[in-house]
């Protein structure tokens, strides 16, 4: 039995063959909208930025160059080529880095002012946990490891052997 859905074979071919011969334009189309949303993304988070205390740490060189990266980003969206909005993105990255640094340090400097490192250390707790206990590790010295080892290879030969015989009859 074979479904039918209204559709001939003729048009299902058809759709198929189709679907071929414009695939290559919908990657190329998704990688265009997925590079305009990384970019529109970053220039947000650019732009929230700059209200950041980190913002005010940077030279008037680095601000230059970051304002360049976003006006180049900006135009290559409007360019509409995925690879130079990647390339444009790179560049912007590269020209936010000690800014991001900046902010990092900013904000780690914050969570440690007035604690020493130990309350510091005490303040985090222990760290994250997982879902489930993990069981401790078991230490065995090398000779009992060997002999395990050795106990378990010998019996894989006996499992393998004893499979051998009773598929003989």
């Amino acid at each position: 039995m074979k479904p039918t859905y209204g559709l001939t074979d003729e048009q299902v071919e058809s759709m198929i063959l189709a679907s071929f011969d414009f695939a290559e334009e919908d990657i190329m189309e998704r990688q265009v909208i997925e590079a305009k949303n990384e970019a529109e993304t970053i220039l947000a988070a650019v732009e929230k930025g700059k209200t950041h205390e980190a913002w005010q740490k940077l030279t008037a060189d680095e601000i230059a160059k970051i304002k360049e990266g976003i006006d180049e980003v900006k135009a290559s969206v409007k360019g509409g080529d995925y690879k130079i909005i990647r390339q444009s993105i790179e560049r912007l990255d590269k020209a936010t880095r000690r800014f991001a640094e900046l902010m990092m340090d900013t904000a780690v400097s914050g969570a440690m002012k007035g604690k020493t490192m130990s309350a510091a250390g005490e303040s985090m707790g222990d760290g994250p946990t997982a879902p489930h206990p993990f069981a401790k590790a078991q230490m065995l010295d090398s000779k009992a490891k060997v002999d395990a080892e050795t106990a378990e290879i010998e019996d894989s030969i006996n499992d393998e052997a004893t499979a051998g015989e009773s598929t003989e009859d």
